[in-house]
């Protein structure tokens, strides 16, 4: 398991097929699909195939993706956070996914800030944006104090979201 950024309280690694009972969890819990257009998990299986066919082939095509998100204290998956290309838009996405049990203790905005990092420092990303339905005030909250601002609304997926937007301070 490759680890690809570490933070205070968290670790960021790339996922493994042996993830999928806790991808599953995060994926089927209503209260965390609220505000996003991904489908319910159906089962543990169908966990497993999202993860092959998603995570672990970007890190194959574009050498990075969404990770697990590990709580260092207690080495407990309690989400995911990090970076993909969206072949759709040609962006990479910036987003963090939590069980609610986590919610409001700071550690996506957390996640989400190192994200940010990792894609300017190591993948020489000139531009990160960030989708978010924007009645989902606490995602919103989190891009800004990882340093996107609100550029524009866009339909996507079927769905409205804020489109959020941070510029490399180096380009």
């Amino acid at each position: 398991m490759k680890v690809i950024l570490e933070t205070d309280r968290l670790l960021l690694r790339e996922y493994v097929e042996e993830d999928a009972e806790a991808f599953f969890k995060l994926n089927s819990d209503p209260e965390v699909l609220r505000f996003v257009p991904d489908k319910r998990l159906l089962n543990v299986e169908h966990a497993r195939k999202i993860l092959i066919d998603h995570p672990i082939a970007d890190y194959r095509k574009y050498g990075f993706g969404r990770c697990a998100c590990i709580l260092k204290s207690t080495g407990e998956q309690i989400g995911f956070a990090g970076l993909k290309y969206l072949e759709e838009l040609g962006e990479v996405d910036v987003a963090y996914r939590l069980m609610p049990v986590y919610w409001g203790q700071g550690l996506a905005t957390e996640a989400a800030v190192a994200s940010v990092r990792f894609g300017f420092a190591h993948l020489s990303l000139k531009q990160i944006i960030g989708l978010v339905m924007s009645e989902n005030i606490a995602s919103v909250r989190v891009l800004e104090k990882a340093g996107l601002r609100y550029v524009e609304t866009v339909t996507f997926w079927g769905h409205t979201f804020s489109k959020f937007v941070i510029q490399s301070s180096s380009s």
